[in-house]
């Protein structure tokens, strides 16, 4: 029987969180052109009107979330990080992320009784996930390490935690729970956190900001992507399609460095 291995040159990153990682700006055409054949996406839902089948790699064109989500950092970040890296390395990324929702929903044990008092439109995202994406998650990355090497996760959720000084702790059990159950180091993989929409940018949320700067605090191998400058839009929660850009690519430079190739 020929056993199939991954292949050390395809590099798989995590994406969660919420509205800002599922991308709340309409992706452009020029988010749909000149995307490299190096940079893939795997389909954490089932996408019919796209031909996308839940657990198959793609093509890493918008909405790389589900089928109705926009641009998300996520984009760029794969875009700006295949710039420095050799010919032979590709990209794969694997998102799941949930509008509206709190740190709380990634909690396998205690999501459904989370899910039960949120409203009628987060519990139907969260059905695309059969109410717990965090077992979604897992099952996705453990289907992309027979194809590659998980490098990064990367998170931006918050906002509906805004204020909550025990989120970084959340996190901090959050990320220790996926490397322990796809069996993966913290030193190999780190998490890169991206910081709210920015008060001078009008960020309803942004004295969360501090919070989520401490969060190396807490977990060594975690660092923090700056929002500054970053524009965002009229409603003081998201970014702008070229805000998601300008963030994905901050996202790729943090990482960069932290790659042992």
């Amino acid at each position: 029987m020929i056993v199939k291995r991954a292949n050390p040159d395809f590099h798989v990153y995590l994406c969660l969180g919420q509205s800002n990682m599922e991308g709340a700006a309409k992706y452009e055409e020029c988010d749909t052109v000149g995307i490299s054949p190096r940079f893939h996406m795997m389909a954490a839902v089932d996408m019919p009107g796209k031909g996308r089948q839940k657990g198959k790699w793609y093509s890493a064109q918008p909405p790389l979330v589900r089928a109705n989500t926009g641009l998300t950092p996520v984009d760029y970040f794969g875009r700006e990080l295949l710039k420095s890296l050799p010919d032979k390395v590709e990209i794969g990324i694997v998102n799941v992320a949930v509008g509206g929702c709190h740190i709380e929903l990634f909690d396998p044990l205690n999501c459904a009784d989370y899910i039960k008092g949120q409203p009628d439109w987060l519990k139907s995202m969260a059905k695309s996930y059969d109410n717990n994406p965090y077992q979604r998650l897992i099952d996705m990355a453990r289907a992309a390490q027979a194809d590659g090497v998980i490098k990064g996760i990367l998170l931006h959720q918050g906002e509906s935690n805004t204020g909550d000084k025990e989120w970084p702790v959340k996190v901090k059990k959050l990320y220790e729970k996926i490397l322990s159950d796809l069996d993966l180091r913290a030193e190999d993989v780190p998490l890169l956190a991206g910081e709210m929409l920015s008060a001078e940018k009008g960020g309803i949320c942004a004295s969360m900001i501090k919070i989520v700067d401490t969060l190396p605090q807490v977990i060594p191998t975690a660092h923090v992507v700056s929002s500054q400058g970053c524009d965002g839009a009229p409603d003081g929660l998201h970014f702008t399609a070229e805000g998601y850009r300008l963030l994905g690519q901050r996202y790729a430079k943090v990482m960069l460095p932290l790659l042992k190739m």
